[in-house]
């Protein structure tokens, strides 16, 4: 690493320091990302905290909930989804769940702590006739007190809209991984379709959730290259979910990855991964998504030393296993954290990043 590009890393994140700064940076460049994820840990991991600390509120983990509303039969060929059609993951299509049963799921959720209820569906994209059951879903869990979260696939700019005036907190559409590697994972859709949606997404006034997917026996430089088209989108999201791969026999990545050394991110590379979102989008929050119930505690315990401060609850994530409301209330006890309450920063900031 050189002295200037040290220097620039040094300057990028001294700032950070200070609570008012403005911290936020659009203009990341590969070099720098890269330099951050080749620091030795320990130095990773006190700027990520460091970072941290200065913009969230220090022991809280956001708790949020999510729902599968409508599951398999996505015509949809991402090579890690046993929703796809194109799978043989046993995973039968099911219909749009009814509003009533959604509603009495959330509420089950706003009582076991969560403070977000996100409802996700396996479409390309909601059809016109689907759109007046989901507004009603979010205009339902919304009176609850819980903030709304939906992930339908790609949204016109109408669609937005109708989301939107319905009170649509969050809409999660992921990158999934680098622009580079993006078609060795799917190829029904282009990594220019998926910002397209966000765009929407952001045109229409909601808050936009997106993250990705590590494990997929991509490269580091895939790994840096997913970062920076976060980091550089005009507005940093106000979620960034970090996944780990979930290999599912029936599905291409499943079945590539079985049995290979690749099956499994690196505890330590995870946790990288995660420090560096949490340096380069200082205000977002960054959630452990997928992959979280094979995780050991102490993996867990550093992903949260290394900023991330949101996590799915329940015993299921769409479709996979996930760690459980007991187990998840059982570690943040062992680690002395407690649920988040308050807002978070980028939606009560006054100055987007």
């Amino acid at each position: 690493m050189t002295d200037t590009l040290l220097r620039t890393l040094a300057h990028a994140v001294a700032p950070s320091l200070v609570r008012d700064a403005p911290v936020s940076r659009t203009d990341w460049t590969r070099p720098e990302i890269a330099a951050l994820f080749d620091l030795p840990f320990d130095e990773l991991m006190f700027r990520a905290q460091t970072v941290h600390r200065a913009h969230h509120a220090i022991g809280e983990v956001q708790l949020c909930t999510l729902l599968s509303i409508k599951t398999g039969g996505c015509p949809e060929d991402c090579g890690y989804c046993s929703q796809s059609a194109s799978s043989d993951s046993g995973l039968k299509a099911e219909k749009l769940m009814d509003v009533d049963a959604v509603l009495a799921d959330a509420a089950q959720a706003k009582a076991a702590g969560s403070q977000r209820f996100c409802m996700g569906a396996a479409w390309r994209n909601p059809k016109p006739r689907d759109m007046p059951k989901v507004v009603a879903m979010v205009e339902g869990v919304r009176a609850m007190g819980l903030e709304t979260c939906m992930t339908l696939g790609m949204l016109d700019a109408d669609q937005a809209k109708q989301l939107a005036d319905a009170g649509l907190d969050y809409y999660n559409h992921n990158i999934d991984t680098s622009p580079e590697n993006y078609g060795n994972v799917i190829t029904t859709r282009t990594f220019g379709d998926r910002l397209e949606t966000l765009a929407n997404v952001r045109d229409a006034g909601i808050s936009v959730c997106c993250g990705g997917i590590v494990g997929m026996g991509e490269t580091r430089s895939d790994r840096v290259g997913f970062v920076h088209a976060l980091a550089t989108l005009p507005r940093h999201p106000e979620s960034v979910p970090v996944n780990a791969l979930v290999p599912v026999k029936g599905t291409p990545l499943g079945d590539m990855l079985a049995g290979t050394p690749m099956a499994q991110i690196d505890d330590i590379e995870f946790v990288r991964t995660v420090a560096v979102a949490r340096i380069t989008m200082p205000l977002s929050m960054v959630r452990l998504s997928a992959g979280r119930e094979s995780m050991s505690e102490a993996t867990q315990a550093l992903c949260f030393m290394a900023g991330a401060n949101s996590i799915f609850t329940g015993d299921k994530l769409l479709t996979t296993g996930n760690a459980g409301d007991s187990a998840d209330a059982t570690l943040l006890a062992k680690l002395g954290m407690k649920p988040m309450v308050g807002a978070e920063p980028m939606r009560e900031a006054k100055t987007c990043c």
